[in-house]
């Protein structure tokens, strides 16, 4: 977990002065990259957001239980392996699930799957909108992200924005 400047250190519940709210950043169970997590926690953070981040390889119960005890303003999850697209499916179903997370935006980005075809990506992201999530960013896609964060809404350019998702109709 990060300090933020001006939070109460040595304890377990770390509590910065001033944030933007709390964002859980994790990849899928299959998925062992971390760099990818270390570029999200640092885009955040310069967001303003406290950032909780998981690591690689998190099960789907202890992120489901990790959202359930910081209660996130949003949960960012990324994939590299390119197993994003089956593994979230799963993850979305599970936190959709469950009612204090139905409403808690959820993004997924990466390498959502290995097909190099632009309309087999458009189907996953479509698939991973209809499991749950609120956005979808396909591998590349920073600026999106940073507009997604910046404007409390769905950019225009994202491969995917679910209906009713963040600023969407």
């Amino acid at each position: 977990m990060t300090h933020l400047p001006g939070a109460r250190h040595g304890t377990d519940d770390v509590h910065p002065l001033e944030t933007a709210g709390t964002v859980i950043v994790t990849t899928v169970s299959s998925d062992s990259h971390t760099w990818n997590l270390v570029f999200l926690q640092l885009l955040l953070e310069e967001r303003g957001y406290r950032v909780v981040n998981l690591g690689p390889c998190v099960p789907d119960a202890l992120l489901l239980s990790e959202c359930l005890r910081h209660e996130p303003t949003l949960v960012v999850v990324s994939s590299v392996n390119g197993h994003g697209h089956v593994d979230g499916l799963r993850l979305a179903r599970t936190l959709r699930a469950h009612p204090g997370l139905a409403t808690v935006p959820v993004v997924i980005g990466g390498k959502l799957g290995v097909s190099a075809v632009a309309a087999e990506r458009g189907r996953q992201a479509a698939a991973l909108l209809e499991a749950g999530f609120d956005a979808v960013f396909d591998d590349g896609q920073e600026e999106d992200l940073r507009r997604y964060l910046d404007t409390a809404r769905a950019a225009p350019a994202l491969t995917g924005a679910r209906s009713g998702a963040l600023g969407t109709p």
